[in-house]
């Protein structure tokens, strides 16, 4: 895929566990941004290597996402204070 394809996937997050990727898509695409969790099936296996799932969005949604999740983050933040 081209660099400049709107549509080429991006990684907006890394998490180790599934339950997590799944509230942030379920979160992004709550705000309008198509997201979708990779790994999730390495993720699980208990290795000495750990797995990791991502969260992707298309390149036109990056900056958007990326945006979403750090209102996210700040809001998770000021509540655990």
């Amino acid at each position: 895929m081209p660099q400049n394809d709107p549509d080429r996937l991006e990684i907006v997050a890394r998490v180790p566990h599934e339950m997590e990727a799944g509230a942030i898509v379920s979160a992004l695409e709550a705000a309008g941004v198509q997201a979708e969790a990779v790994g999730g099936y390495t993720a699980g296996f208990r290795a000495e290597a750990p797995g990791e799932v991502q969260v992707v969005v298309r390149h036109v949604d990056l900056e958007r996402a990326t945006s979403i999740l750090a209102e996210l983050r700040g809001d998770a933040e000021e509540t655990s204070e």
